[in-house]
């Protein structure tokens, strides 16, 4: 038997007016996991995410949500939750009392964690008697997760939740996501930061015009991209340059200088990951020493612009 997915969707489809926004759109999300939307704007992240949280319907195809089908009525089934464009929050309230606002809407009967533990969980206990007129980007985005929390979600549906977030924040709110996930449930998110996502999702699905042009590992995703371009920085630039030139299947695209090591070289190759092991070990057995070997692109990103530029353009 299948093992039980949070999302299961197959060959859904959405219709606003003559515009397709999903195109047979196939999911399957397990328990458990962080999963990845990533697509260009237009590509269906936002629409899909609505589909997951009951606030649209899909046209065609069969879409269950932690076991339960879904069908017409807009509404999320128990234990979902999230929200896409940016959370609802009342400005005129602190962050307190819009958590208490939400928990009030949802019954006495709703089980909900406590306001504080879950201000703290997304490090806003300094600020929670704050109006949120004065938030910044990043502490809306926060409470908006504050929000969902109070459910106790099985599932959690966010749209770009890194947005405006420093550094500090996003080390917060991933820790938040990943202690979720780590005690069962399921985090689905679409995001344009693709460090984000490679740091936080087991599985991605990338979209294009509507459909899934890629579904599945991360490491999968890196092991179908052919090849990347690497920045190579070494003891001996002229050598290295040399043996790279001499490796079957390695290119040499470019060189430029190497920021803060004024007198040192950066140089630029193009390979597939077998044929770069090779470039290394050569470099290894000619003494040349490896200082830095790292895409100048991620893996995600890369197969983000192929795949996405191949369905655009109809290849």
């Amino acid at each position: 038997m299948d093992e039980p997915l949070a999302v299961r969707a197959r060959g859904i489809t959405k219709y606003f007016g003559d515009v397709i926004a999903l195109d047979c759109v196939d999911l399957a999300v397990a328990p458990g996991q962080i999963h990845g939307l990533v697509g260009p704007n237009g590509a269906g992240k936002t629409t899909l995410l609505g589909l997951l949280l009951g606030l649209a319907a899909a046209d065609e195809g069969s879409l269950e949500i932690l076991g339960t089908p879904v069908g017409r009525a807009l509404a999320a089934p128990g234990g979902v939750t999230g929200f896409v464009d940016g959370p609802g929050l009342y400005p005129s309230l602190t962050a307190r009392q819009n958590l208490a606002a939400l928990a009030a809407l949802r019954g006495p009967g709703a089980q909900t964690a406590g306001i504080g533990e879950v201000l703290d969980q997304v490090g806003l206990t300094e600020v929670a008697d704050d109006r949120v007129r004065g938030f910044s980007l990043g502490m809306r985005q926060r409470l908006g997760l504050a929000a969902a929390l109070l459910t106790k979600p099985r599932l959690l549906v966010l749209d770009e939740p890194s947005n405006g977030l420093d550094p500090a924040g996003k080390k917060q709110v991933h820790g938040v996501l990943n202690r979720l996930a780590a005690d069962g449930a399921t985090v689905v998110l679409s995001s344009h930061r693709m460090d984000d996502l490679e740091a936080l999702c087991s599985e991605v699905t990338i979209l294009a015009a509507g459909r899934v042009v890629f579904s599945g590992p991360l490491g999968k995703l890196s092991a179908e991209n052919r090849e990347l371009d690497y920045r190579l920085r070494t003891s001996d630039p002229g050598a290295a340059r040399r043996l790279a030139l001499e490796t079957p299947s390695v290119g040499v695209v470019e060189s430029t200088d190497a920021g803060p090591w004024r007198d040192a070289e950066v140089v630029v190759v193009r390979a597939p990951v077998p044929a770069l092991d090779e470039l290394v070990a050569r470099l290894v057995r000619a003494d040349v020493a490896v200082r830095e070997l790292a895409p100048v692109v991620s893996p995600l990103e890369a197969a983000f612009l192929a795949l996405t530029e191949q369905r655009e353009t109809g290849r």
